[in-house]
């Protein structure tokens, strides 16, 4: 079977099918990318079929003040509709050339339901993150509606009349569990089948035998989080008895106490580490709560206060306030961390047993 798998330029939501694409290639299937390019090709290998320019399209170019509803507005406005506008054309000569039996597009990617749909090709949706099938804009009408009007306009410049892009009447791929996120609204199929997470990479050594504490808020929000990582900082000098490692992909932070490194290689790093703090992002969560490890999560914007709810719903962490919480705040939130130890560990069993890429694949050769 050929499989075109087109996405956005974030490497958070390519990550989870890296690992799925891999195992469909093991079993024999063709697969191909497609999403704008450069950027896509320094995230993947194997073919590429470029669908636009990444250059217009990053999350790094919206003013970082940006919170609540604004943000939204411009995630739709400025950043998701444009670029299935600027996409379409590509992915349609991409299914030209490529002649998939499956197209799996991921929910910022709408421009592959777009000419899936147009075509009467079966499709996935790739659901890199948890928080929309929970329907978070189901208690705020006005803010949904909105949003259906945006993607009404999307679909009639295209040719597409029913549905929402965002969710495959064929299936939905969650990239998690029901454990952490909860039971799905949406009434069309999905598969809870874990994260699809990399191999541990990359050599990492403590500095010690103390427990290790990492904070890390991900390699885009830098300008955002500065005051953030800073504070952290401080906390962690003042607690002898941790070794903390902060994130600073700025490269801006100085301390003598406290470990400081502008990239980490993740997976490697939280399978020794005791407390995790970020910011809510999915692959980082699903990557800490699969070591078992429990967090301190302090959410920006986007879909991360979801997450966070989902963590602490699950009684896998502590949730604090980004852009009010203090040295003193942080240090409280990670000495509490240990209480949430046993829910991580749950999360972790239930990650463990939904089968990941492997899993991903299968429901996707079933498609075809």
């Amino acid at each position: 079977m050929r499989f075109l798998l087109v996405v956005p330029p974030l490497a958070g939501h390519v990550a989870p099918l890296r690992g799925v694409a891999s195992v469909l290639s093991a079993r024999g299937h063709e697969v191909a990318w497609c999403g704008p390019c450069p950027e896509l090709s320094t995230l993947v290998s194997g073919p590429v079929f470029p669908a636009g320019d990444s250059g217009p399209f990053s999350l790094a170019l919206r003013p970082p003040e940006l919170r609540g509803f604004a943000a939204l507005k411009y995630l739709w406005e400025s950043y998701l509709v444009p670029l299935a506008d600027a996409m379409v054309p590509g992915v349609a000569s991409a299914v030209r050339s490529f002649a998939p039996d499956v197209v799996v597009a991921d929910q910022q990617a709408m421009a592959g339901a777009l000419v899936a749909a147009r075509c009467g090709l079966p499709w996935a949706t790739s659901a890199s993150t948890s928080t929309e099938l929970a329907d978070p804009l189901g208690s705020l009408p006005k803010i949904a509606s909105w949003v259906g009007r945006l993607q009404a306009g999307l679909r009639a410049r295209h040719g597409v009349l029913l549905g929402d892009l965002r969710f495959s009447p064929h299936l939905v791929l969650a990239f998690t569990t029901r454990a952490l996120a909860g039971d799905s609204r949406l009434a069309v199929p999905v598969s809870y089948v874990g994260p699809a997470l990399p191999a541990a990479s990359g050599e990492w050594s403590p500095v010690d035998d103390r427990p290790l504490v990492v904070v890390t808020l991900g390699t885009s929000n830098a300008s955002a989080g500065a005051r953030f990582l800073a504070e952290s900082v401080d906390a962690l000098a003042g607690m002898p008895s941790v070794q903390g490692l902060v994130v600073d992909p700025s490269g801006g932070l100085v301390s003598e106490n406290v470990s400081l490194a502008r990239r980490i290689p993740q997976v490697a790093v939280f399978s020794q580490a005791s407390v995790v703090v970020c910011h809510g992002g999915h692959n980082t969560v699903c990557e800490a709560l699969s070591a078992g490890v429990p967090l301190v999560v302090a959410p920006i914007r986007d879909d991360q206060s979801m997450l966070a709810q989902q963590v602490t719903a699950a009684g896998a962490g502590v949730r604090i306030r980004f852009d009010r919480a203090k040295a003193a705040d942080i240090r409280k939130a990670i000495e509490s961390a240990e209480a949430f130890r046993p829910g991580a560990a749950k999360i972790r069993e239930s990650f463990e047993a939904a089968g990941g890429a492997e899993e991903a694949a299968t429901h996707l050769e079933a498609l075809g």
